[in-house]
């Protein structure tokens, strides 16, 4: 049980919300990695970044945020994961090669504030109902710190439910 943590443009592999999943997902029996993408701003370099690390075979779950929900989608469309959960995920943006990544994982669920500023929630919500993934649209900007208790809640949850599958 491997988790892949990919973090945004701006931030670094151990930024605060990952190190606080990183927790959420240790205390449930997870193994957690956290790549370091800040060589390049290419998102889909990174996204061959996150296929090279990944054994064949090895089950996992990917979680990113911004970029990384990006470098998330576009690479579970390969690694076919048990589960994504991205956080603000750049989707629909102008720049990235692939507009409308699909994925295939048994679980997508996706946190995005109201007010983001960088990521429009239109978009996130348009490729949530195409998907049917679990979306929860909470009270905060583009970086999520000020629901980060709520988040690490809905992670435990997301956690247990792809477990039990």
């Amino acid at each position: 049980m491997h988790i892949y943590f990919s973090h945004g443009k701006e931030s670094g592999p151990w930024g605060t919300k990952i190190r606080r999943l990183a927790a959420v997902a240790r205390r449930a029996g997870w193994h957690v990695d956290s790549l370091d993408y800040t060589a390049t701003r290419d998102p889909d370099a990174r996204v061959q970044m996150l296929l090279d690390a990944h054994p064949a075979g090895e089950p996992l779950l990917l979680v990113g945020s911004s970029m990384g929900g990006y470098v998330s989608l576009v690479a579970a469309q390969t690694l076919q994961p048990a589960g994504l959960f991205l956080l603000a995920p750049a989707i629909g943006l102008p720049g990235y090669a692939v507009q409308n990544p699909d994925p295939r994982p048994t679980a997508i669920e996706i946190v995005h504030g109201w007010r983001d500023d960088i990521v429009p929630s239109q978009n996130v919500i348009a490729f949530a109902r195409e998907r049917r993934a679990n979306l929860h649209l909470l009270d905060d900007g583009h970086r999520l710190l000020n629901v980060l208790p709520q988040i690490e809640m809905l992670f435990a949850a997301f956690l247990a439910r792809v477990i039990s599958n």
